[in-house]
């Protein structure tokens, strides 16, 4: 990218029981990562394991790693609300029944992958995400930072004009 782009620094999550098919699809944007990060493209990435669910009000959710991931998807959720996008593609809120406790809990299902793009402490983009029924997918992200693009949600605000 030139000196007068920012290089954005990416946040990957990636859950750790995978459903078959994906460990290949993680691999695919773990590599395409690390090349970006090797020609400049990006300012590093992160790779952050999570797992299927996290209930707000389990003690998982008091501990750090609980608190982290919590914090993370609050802010994923402003972004989305500034940006005028939907993140369902991203999480949703479940019920899980607990066969252990004979009880069901509320909690939120995360996704087998998500991107998360910063550009300093600035949040920018987060994919998987939706706009006017458009599914921006990580894969989507990746293919513009490959060609020195802005993501589709920013370029769309610049083709508006105002009369």
């Amino acid at each position: 990218m030139s000196d007068s782009a920012p290089t954005p620094h990416i946040e990957l999550y990636v859950r750790s029981m995978l459903p078959d098919g994906a460990h290949e699809r993680q691999e695919e944007v773990i590599g395409r990562l690390e090349t970006l990060d090797e020609n400049d493209r990006i300012d590093g990435f992160s790779v952050i394991v999570w797992g299927k669910h996290i209930a707000p009000r389990s003690a998982a959710a008091r501990t750090a790693e609980g608190k982290y991931i919590l914090n993370r998807i609050a802010e994923f959720k402003q972004w989305a609300l500034t940006n005028n996008v939907s993140l369902d593609s991203f999480y949703q809120d479940t019920t899980v029944d607990s066969e252990a406790a004979q009880s069901a809990y509320d909690a939120m299902t995360l996704p087998v992958m998500g991107l998360a793009e910063y550009d300093g402490s600035e949040l920018v983009h987060v994919a998987p995400c939706t706009r006017d029924e458009t599914v921006h997918t990580i894969m989507d992200r990746i293919e513009r930072l490959e060609a020195g693009q802005p993501s589709a949600l920013e370029q769309d605000r610049g083709d508006v004009s105002v009369v």
